[in-house]
């Protein structure tokens, strides 16, 4: 069954392994590099015992996904991922079959490690791929070059029943024409599913100070939104329409795991910097951990977890990420759980403005969906509902 039909938003697992071969200049995700060997057997125990804690906190749950991000965790060693999966299994009911994604970089993708990680009870690999232009994956800091990459496709699909890559697109100089190319051999490479981000200049990374430097121009507003409607075209046209704003599947190939993000459902954060949403004593409370790795691991030794920060939300916070996550997919929202977060419909006067600016639409009765043109302005969309 396609996932879009069952839409339980699901209660999922995340994992964050901090450490990386070297920090891309793009990326602000909580990535370290250390130069000396990482104790694999501190940061295990670690996980089991924060996963224990978790445990206590959201009582017993089914699990419905497990995602392994980062960082690369492609570094870890098998034995690490397996103890890691089993610790979630001793603190939760995990159904046999469940999507459990591993996310890995092509420079560090072995065969015998992809099966160790298959062996583990890995069945999904996300790769962070990036460009399949050697010219440009220099540009985006990445380690590995195309050959690689195709390389490391090619054993994720032998060894895991289920593949996904990520492209990073709207690059200094890149034209509709190179693009369609690149992505069109991507798409003959991939499995069933694609991550396709546009270049994105975060504050405090490399990219942002060079940016600012005139170092490099990447495409303006325009060129990028022409670049969007063609990656839209050309994976409709392929088989893998997007199920949200970045992320195009097969039917039924859909990231269940990003989906629990999407639909709004609950998840549990373990790791340097993880983040948890979860129902607590009846109230969505967030959970948000240390993020320097020897930090959290010390807290983790001190007293069961690393979980620094965090707070319960209001209905009113609720209702406006429930918003914010469901309208970035294509299926949208249900009217009806919006209105049992916030006690209160959307207004009927917004609603027509949008829908007469072209950027909202109904499904039915019941659900609300961005359009295409209101995917490309989605945060002023979702203010303009949220006021």
């Amino acid at each position: 069954m396609s996932m879009l039909l069952d839409r339980a938003p699901g209660f999922g697992v995340y994992i964050h392994w901090p450490f990386c071969a070297a920090k891309c200049p793009y990326c602000d995700f909580n990535s370290h590099v250390r130069h000396q060997p990482v104790d694999q057997d501190r940061f295990a125990s670690a996980f089991e015992a924060e996963l224990a804690t978790m445990r206590q906190r959201t009582g017993p749950r089914e699990v419905t996904s497990i995602f392994l991000g980062g960082g690369t965790p492609s570094l870890m060693k098998p034995e690490t991922v397996a103890r890691v999966l089993d610790a979630v299994a001793k603190n939760w009911t995990v159904p046999d079959g469940i999507e459990v994604t591993l996310e890995a970089n092509p420079s560090s993708v072995e065969a015998e490690r992809f099966r160790g990680y298959r062996a583990a009870g890995v069945n999904r690999v996300s790769l962070g791929v990036q460009a399949l232009n050697d010219k440009d994956l220099r540009f985006l800091g990445r380690l590995h070059n195309v050959e690689e990459a195709l390389h490391a496709i090619g054993l994720a699909r032998e060894i895991f029943p289920r593949l996904s890559f990520d492209l990073i697109y709207a690059r200094p100089g890149q034209t509709p024409d190179a693009w369609q190319a690149e992505l069109e051999q991507a798409i003959g490479h991939a499995a069933d599913h694609l991550s396709l981000y546009q270049l994105t200049i975060e504050e405090g990374t490399p990219f942002h100070a060079l940016h600012a430097a005139k170092k490099f121009i990447i495409p303006d507003n325009d060129a990028a939104a022409d670049l969007y409607a063609l990656t839209q075209e050309i994976t409709t046209a392929h088989g893998l329409p997007a199920y949200e704003i970045s992320n195009h599947a097969r039917p039924g190939a859909e990231s269940r795991h990003n989906l629990t993000y999407w639909r709004y459902g609950e998840y549990v954060g373990v790791g340097p910097g993880a983040h948890g949403r979860f129902v607590e004593n009846g109230r969505r409370t967030v959970t948000i951990a240390e993020r320097m790795p020897e930090t959290w691991a010390n807290l983790v030794e001190a007293k069961g977890h690393g979980v620094t920060g965090g707070e319960i939300l209001t209905r009113s916070e609720e209702a406006d990420e429930f918003l914010l996550m469901g309208l970035r997919l294509a299926e949208g929202i249900d009217l009806s759980r919006y209105e049992a977060f916030s006690g209160r419909g959307l207004s009927s006067a917004r609603l027509s403005a949008l829908q007469g600016e072209g950027l909202v639409a109904p499904i039915g009765n019941a659900r609300l969906r961005a359009t295409p043109a209101g995917m490309i302005v989605l945060d002023a969309v979702v203010a303009d509902l949220a006021r």
